[in-house]
């Protein structure tokens, strides 16, 4: 949810309007991440001015007010702070004075854009408002800002001079909850910090000389003595306690952006929550870890702990280099990206084995899990844990796992897992599955297993990630950036990692060979298959629009590997086409279900050829007793019931069991998709919906 956006540029001139176009821009690589309102602050033209713009609605509004309020362009900046946002609702109605950027105070002295939810927003409100602040909004985020001036003037009055860095720690002290965050003042002309906890921030850089090192030095002062962190508790002035000391003076360098003679070099900074808005400028990215401050200043990258050190810490933060290409986040010849990433399956699936398994010799080789298979062939039971299609990757999966390991698997929504505090120990193995590795709960859930010595592993999508950097072990899927909010080409690369990931567990076993043969050998096959089930695209179309566009409900018959897929099915009609449908087990229709089973109840039936497939075709026969006519997705040259009992037949290639489910999910990809269009849906961005869901 949300998107951050920041530019900084250092002896490089540009002038306003190429500022201002770099941070619209950037949000709009940011849209689909899903959000309500967007917004920007630069610079004005006088000392200490800042322009505010900001609108409810899509970027492309915001490009218009600015283009309406006349805001000069030509003015150069040869070093300038611009942050922009787009803003997904949690405190307040999508409003202009909702909207962020917020400011501290009618003159912006301090202006801030968050990601996240501050808890202890309403005691530090009261304080504030207590304090003489009128609050504009009903943001939790404005207290952050207002926060900024409250301190600043603390320290002023007691004949402190903290820089940005040491302001920022001050204001970390006092808040609660989940953020990623960026601030500017006019204070400190041409600096900006940006901080994170629980929700992403990195930092590109651009320059045309070559960084000196590549990485960046994390610089740890021991804090200062704080009186409290309460916000109700009063100091000597009635005020927030702050950190008492002498002034904080720069004395360090950051080394990796000095040219040889030691003068700082011409340098563009881009902070942003995803990669997606960075990757078009630099390829150079540092990703922040929770409690780091980036701050920017001269032409330097300084990296500060909001927290002491802790032994083992890494003093170091790596200056990386994305893989990803431009290209992969347009939408090329296709109308919307989740039509793109349907399409995009037999490429994607592909890159997850690639480099991975030998067909030849029918070997698996996961380099990130290699070292940890012992250890995990010794836990006492495997959780899995995730949410929304992870989860259902997740459940597609449990059974091969069982089968291949003999090890208990249990698979949890990570919001109910932690709800439960459900009980983990030292010996058992927690597996994370997340498309962008920084799912809120998800997280927190990882978190607890840590705090109680459990092995994690994280199957992630994208590289440099929270989950991918907390987990002890994992496998990244390498689908590529998955830009639509409704998971689709993440769903069959998490559910081809699971598999490997089962299959390497198993791979010391002699009397599983055969079965590993038989699974392996499926899965070279899977990226063509695919390519045969995508021809189904104009079938399923005048499917829906013969049949189905007008239904308000529809139904999804699954058992065993395709229960899984029926509950992925469901959830892709409900979240693109509103169309409300259940993925059902086939084994409890008659346990209340068939109550709902009529001539006009549409009906989805998976009926491949597995063991399970005679139990599929009796509640088939229950169906059609009763006047329903489904649509049945089979094996090729299926003919499974008499054309009058059915409404439609889908034929999808026939593989292995435990991988079934790859071909069976796609035709529900394409009539989630075309029930949308036909709608008139935004299908890239669903309603109430985010890419990214970082806040709980």
């Amino acid at each position: 949810m949300c998107g951050i956006f920041g530019y900084v540029n250092f002896l490089v001139d540009k002038t306003r309007g190429e500022i201002v176009d770099n941070l619209i821009d950037g949000l709009q690589k940011l849209e689909y991440r899903g959000y309500d309102s967007s917004g920007i602050a630069i610079d004005g033209d006088n000392k200490g001015e800042t322009i505010i713009v900001k609108t409810p609605g899509k970027v492309k509004v915001l490009k218009q007010k600015i283009i309406d309020e006349k805001v000069e362009r030509s003015t150069v900046f040869d070093n300038h702070v611009g942050i922009a946002h787009t803003r997904w609702a949690t405190h307040g109605q999508p409003m202009i004075s909702n909207c962020h950027p917020h400011r501290s105070d009618p003159r912006g002295e301090f202006i801030v854009v968050h990601n996240g939810i501050i808890t202890n927003y309403r005691a530090l409100k009261t304080l504030l408002v207590s304090k003489g602040f009128k609050f504009e909004s009903e943001t939790d985020t404005e207290c952050i800002a207002k926060l900024y001036k409250h301190i600043y003037d603390t320290n002023q009055k007691a004949g402190i001079i903290a820089d940005l860095n040491e302001l920022t720690k001050q204001v970390l002290y006092e808040l609660e909850g989940s953020y990623g965050l960026l601030v500017k003042s006019t204070h400190y002309p041409g600096e900006v910090c940006g901080t994170r906890k629980g929700s992403p921030l990195l930092v590109g850089v651009k320059t045309e000389r070559k960084l000196k090192v590549d990485f960046v030095d994390v610089e740890f002062t021991e804090p200062e003595p704080v009186v409290s962190h309460n916000a109700n508790s009063k100091n000597e002035l009635g005020l927030l306690p702050v950190a008492v000391g002498e002034q904080n003076l720069r004395t360090s360098q950051s080394r990796a952006f000095l040219s040889d003679d030691n003068i700082p070099m011409p340098v563009e900074f881009f902070l942003s929550s995803d990669p997606a808005s960075v990757v078009q400028h630099t390829k150079k990215v540092l990703f922040l870890e929770d409690d780091d401050i980036a701050h920017i200043y001269d032409g330097e990258l300084h990296i500060h702990r909001a927290s002491k050190k802790n032994a083992g810490e890494s003093t170091t933060r790596q200056i990386q280099t994305l893989e990803m290409e431009l290209n992969q986040i347009m939408k090329g010849p296709y109308k919307h990206f989740m039509q793109k990433e349907i399409f995009e399956q037999p490429d994607s699936t592909f890159n997850t084995m690639r480099g991975r398994i030998d067909f030849e010799s029918n070997t698996i080789t996961l380099g990130g899990l290699k070292s940890f298979l012992p250890t995990i062939r010794r836990c006492r039971r495997i959780l899995m844990i995730a949410c929304g299609t992870s989860y259902h990757s997740c459940l597609a999966t449990r059974s091969i796992f069982e089968e291949l390991t003999e090890i208990p698997v249990s698979v949890e929504l990570a919001s109910d897992f932690l709800d439960r505090r459900s009980p983990v120990f030292r010996d058992d193995t927690c597996v994370f599955v997340s498309q962008s590795g920084e799912t809120a709960d998800s997280i927190l859930a990882l978190q607890y297993c840590l705090e109680r010595g459990a092995l994690t592993v994280g199957i992630v999508n994208s590289v440099g990630s929270s989950m991918s950097r907390q987990t002890h072990c994992g496998v990244h899927i390498n689908a590529g950036p998955e830009i639509g909010v409704a998971s689709t080409k993440a769903y069959t690369s998490q559910y081809i990692a699971l598999v490997m990931f089962a299959l390497s567990l198993s791979n010391d076993s002699v009397s599983r060979q055969e079965r590993h043969k038989e699974i392996i050998q499926g899965l070279q096959k899977i990226p063509e298959q695919i390519k045969k089930v995508l021809l189904l695209e104009e079938k399923i179309k005048s499917l829906c629009d013969s049949n189905l566009n007008d239904q308000k409900s529809l139904l999804l018959l699954g058992r065993g590997y395709q229960f899984a897929t029926a509950l992925e099915g469901a959830l892709k009609i409900k979240e693109i086409s509103y169309m409300h449908s259940e993925g059902v087990l086939a084994g409890e229709l008659k346990h209340g279900v068939l109550a709902l089973v009529d001539d006009k109840l549409p009906i989805i039936a998976f009926a491949t050829r597995d063991s399970l497939f005679p139990k599929v075709m009796s509640a088939i026969e229950q169906v059609t007793a009763r006047d329903g006519r489904p649509i049945v997705i089979c094996n090729e040259g299926d003919e499974i019931l008499s054309s009058d009992k059915v409404l439609a037949t889908l034929e999808v290639p026939e593989t292995v069991d435990c991988l079934q489910g790859l071909l069976n999910v796609i035709p529900l990809q394409l009539m989630s998709y075309w029930l949308a269009v036909n709608r008139g849906i935004d299908v890239d961005f669903p309603r109430n919906l985010a890419k990214s869901v970082t806040v709980e």
